[in-house]
C-alpha cells in the first residue's frame, strides 16, 4: 500500500510539473511568467552618466527637412562638431541610421571621408533573416529561422572607412523587446551587433576588454536588464548641436549614440521596463551598452534543472499537504510563493531568469487537488456517516444529521440524560429447538424488525441485536424532545406489535411467543465505542443496566418501568404498582411499575 502511495505522489508530481511547462512555455502563460519578471526586476537605475543620445527629433525634421531628403553633408557636420573641438572628443559614435543608398557622390564621399578621419564612427546595417532548411552536424534537417536571406550595408565607400554593426531589435513573441543579439557567424565572419560593436570601441578606447556575455540559441541571444525607461538617458536635439546651442565638450570620452527620436520615423519598440508606453531603438541600444558594461544580463535557467528542482519541490509539498491540516498547508503554499519570488530575484540578479509563476502553479495545482481530495473524502466520510446510522435510527433521523455539519464521527463518548430499552422474546429458545432454521429465522426477522420499526416510528435510536434482544436509547445521538415518554410509547407499540405477529404464528407453526420489556431513565456514557476500524454506537454505565435487569425480570407480555421512568410519564400512562425488586448486580431493590395503557403514541420523528 505505502509503495502505491509513493507512486502515486511521484505520477501526481509529475504530471504537474510537466502540464506546468507545457502551459507556461508553449502557452500564452509564458507571457505571463516572463511579464511578472519584468515587473519584478525591471527597475529603473541609470548609473552610466557617459552615454549620450543625439535625437533626431521634430526640431531637427522642421528645421532640416525629412531625413531621406538630406544631404550627406548634414551628418558630416555633426562629426566635425564631436570631434572638432580640442579634447573634446567622444569615445565612440554611433550611428542608429542606415546609409545604404548613395545620393549626392560628392556628399557621400565627403561624409565618409569625415568619418575615416574620426576613426571613432559605428555605423549600422541591418539583417534581413529568413526561416530555411539546413543540414545539422549530425547530417539531420533542421529548420533555421535566423537563416540571413540579404544584408543591408551602408554604401560602399562609407563601409571602408567605418565600423558596422547590425542595428536588428528582437522583439519577443508578446511584443516587447528584452533580449538582444550580441554577435551572428556570417560568411565566415563574425558581425557584432550595433550595441556590441559600440560597447567594443568604447572599452579599447578605455584599454580594457570587451567581454561579452553567455549566450543562447542559434542567434546568440542575452537577456538584458533596462537601466532606464523613455527618456531615461541624456537627450539632446541634433539641431542644437549642429547650430551650436550645445557644447560638444560635455560629450568628451562618452558613448554617443544618433538616431531618430520622432514619431514619425517609425523607429519605437515596446521595452519591457515599461509595458504601457514606447521607447526609440536609439534608447534601447542604450540600454543595451549599459547592461554591457554593467554586467547586467542574463540567461534563461536550464529547463531540466528547474524542472528537477521543481518537481523535488512538490514533491515535498504533495508529501506534507498529505499530512497536516489545510489552514497550515495554504501558509505552506503562501510561504513557498513568496521564497520562490525572491529566488527568482536573487537568481535575476546573479545572470539567470528563473520562471517566477511556475513553480507556485505547479504548487496551486497541488493545494487544489488536496482540496478537491478533501472535499470528495468529506462527502465519502458523511455518507459513511449516514450509512452507519441508518442502521440505528429512522430515515428521518439520518436526515438531520446528513444536515449538521459539525456532526463528527469519532471514538469517544459523552454523558447525556437518556432513556433506555430493552426488549427480549420470550420463550424464543424453547421454540427455536422444535422448528427449522429457516422457520426460527422468520420468526426472528419478524419480530426485530417489529421492534426496529417502533423504535424508528418513535425517534429512538437502535443500539443494538444481542440475539433475540433489542436495545435502544432515546435522546441520543442528539436532543430529542419528550424522550422518556417516547421510549414508554415504544414499548407499548411493540408490545401491540407482538400480539399481532403471535397470533399469525400461532396460526403458521402451532408456536407463539411475546415479548418482556424494561425501560429506564438516567445518565449514560453515549458516544462511539471502539476502535478506528471498528466501531459501534452505544450507551454504558448503570441506567442501562437497570433497563437490562428490568427487562430480564419482565414476564411474557409485560412492560416494566423504572420509578424515575413513571415520574416523568405518569400523567400520559395507566400503571400497576409492582413494588420494590432486587435486582442482579445491585445491592438496593428498585421500585417499578406495570405499564397497563398508554395514551396516544402518535409523534414527529427527530422531535420536530
Amino acid at each position: 500500500m505505502k509503495y502505491l502511495n509513493k507512486m502515486k505522489t511521484a505520477a501526481v508530481t509529475a504530471a504537474v510539473v510537466l502540464a506546468s511547462l507545457a502551459f507556461l512555455y508553449f502557452g500564452t502563460a509564458g507571457f505571463l511568467d516572463i511579464g511578472i519578471s519584468d515587473k519584478l526586476n525591471q527597475r529603473e537605475s541609470v548609473t552610466n552618466k557617459k552615454i549620450y543620445i543625439i535625437g533626431i527629433d521634430d526640431k531637427t525634421l522642421e528645421e532640416y527637412g525629412p531625413v531621406n531628403t538630406w544631404s550627406r553633408e548634414i551628418p558630416a557636420k555633426l562629426l566635425t562638431a564631436l570631434n572638432g573641438a580640442d579634447g573634446a572628443r567622444p569615445a565612440v559614435i554611433g550611428f542608429d541610421v542606415i546609409y545604404s543608398e548613395e545620393a549626392d557622390r560628392e556628399a557621400d564621399e565627403y561624409f565618409a571621408r569625415v568619418c575615416g578621419e574620426a576613426g571613432n564612427v559605428v555605423a549600422a546595417m541591418s539583417f534581413s533573416f529568413k526561416e530555411q532548411p539546413e543540414q545539422g552536424a549530425d547530417g539531420r534537417i533542421v529548420y533555421n529561422p535566423y537563416h540571413v536571406d540579404h544584408v543591408i550595408e551602408p554604401y560602399d565607400s562609407l563601409k571602408d572607412e567605418v565600423m558596422c554593426g547590425f542595428a536588428n531589435t528582437f522583439v519577443d513573441t508578446d511584443g516587447y523587446v528584452r533580449q538582444a543579439m550580441a554577435y551572428l557567424d556570417y560568411e565566415g565572419e563574425r558581425a557584432y551587433s550595433l550595441s556590441s560593436q559600440v560597447y567594443k570601441v568604447y572599452q579599447e578606447s578605455r584599454g580594457e576588454e570587451a567581454v561579452f556575455p553567455a549566450v543562447y540559441g542559434r542567434n546568440n541571444r542575452f537577456y538584458f536588464t533596462y537601466s532606464g525607461k523613455a527618456g531615461g538617458y541624456s537627450v539632446v536635439s541634433m539641431a542644437d548641436v549642429l547650430d551650436g546651442t550645445v557644447d560638444p565638450a560635455i560629450f568628451r570620452d562618452a558613448v554617443v549614440l544618433v538616431g531618430a527620436y520622432a514619431v514619425g520615423m517609425q523607429d519605437a519598440y515596446m521595452p519591457a521596463i515599461a509595458h504601457n508606453g514606447q521607447m526609440y531603438g536609439v534608447e534601447i541600444h542604450a540600454n543595451i551598452i549599459e547592461a554591457l558594461l554593467e554586467g547586467k544580463t542574463q540567461l534563461p535557467v536550464s529547463p531540466l534543472f528547474y524542472a528537477l528542482a521543481a518537481a523535488l519541490l512538490c514533491g515535498i509539498f504533495y508529501v506534507c499537504s498529505e499530512k497536516m491540516r489545510m489552514l497550515y498547508a495554504t501558509v505552506l503554499l503562501a510561504l513557498l510563493t513568496v521564497l520562490e519570488l525572491v529566488f527568482a530575484k536573487v537568481m535575476y540578479g546573479n545572470g539567470w531568469i528563473v520562471p517566477t509563476i511556475l513553480l507556485p502553479i505547479c504548487l496551486l495545482v497541488i493545494w487544489l487537488a488536496q482540496m478537491v481530495r478533501r472535499y470528495l473524502a468529506e462527502i465519502m466520510r458523511r455518507r459513511r456517516v449516514l450509512n452507519v446510522f441508518k442502521q440505528y435510527v429512522a430515515p428521518q433521523v439520518v436526515d438531520k444529521i446528513s444536515k449538521d455539519k459539525d456532526f463528527e464521527l469519532v471514538i469517544g463518548g459523552e454523558n447525556r440524560h437518556i432513556a433506555v430499552l430493552f426488549v427480549d422474546i420470550r420463550g424464543f429458545t424453547t421454540m427455536s429447538e422444535s422448528l427449522k432454521p429457516e422457520e426460527v429465522v422468520e420468526i426472528l426477522n419478524e419480530y426485530l424488525g417489529l421492534t426496529t420499526q417502533a423504535i424508528f416510528d418513535n425517534g429512538g435510536t437502535l443500539d443494538k441485536f444481542v440475539g433475540d434482544a433489542t436495545m435502544a436509547v432515546f435522546n441520543a445521538p442528539f436532543d430529542l424532545d419528550d424522550y422518556i415518554f417516547r421510549a414508554v410509547a415504544t414499548a407499548w407499540d411493540m408490545q401491540a406489535g407482538a400480539d399481532r405477529i403471535a397470533e399469525k404464528f400461532s396460526k403458521r407453526y402451532g408456536k407463539s411467543v411475546s415479548f418482556g420489556i424494561g425501560v429506564n431513565c438516567g445518565n449514560a456514557v453515549v458516544g462511539n465505542i471502539g476502535c478506528d476500524f471498528r466501531m459501534d454506537y452505544t450507551a454504558i454505565g448503570d441506567t442501562v443496566n437497570t433497563a437490562a435487569r428490568l427487562e430480564s425480570n419482565a414476564k411474557p407480555g409485560q412492560i416494566l418501568i423504572s420509578r424515575d421512568v413513571y415520574e416523568a410519564v405518569k400523567d400520559r400512562v395507566v400503571v400497576t404498582p409492582i413494588g420494590e425488586i432486587p435486582l442482579k448486580g445491585k445491592s438496593n431493590g428498585v421500585f417499578v411499575y406495570q405499564v397497563d395503557s398508554v395514551r396516544s403514541t402518535k409523534f414527529r420523528i427527530g422531535g420536530r
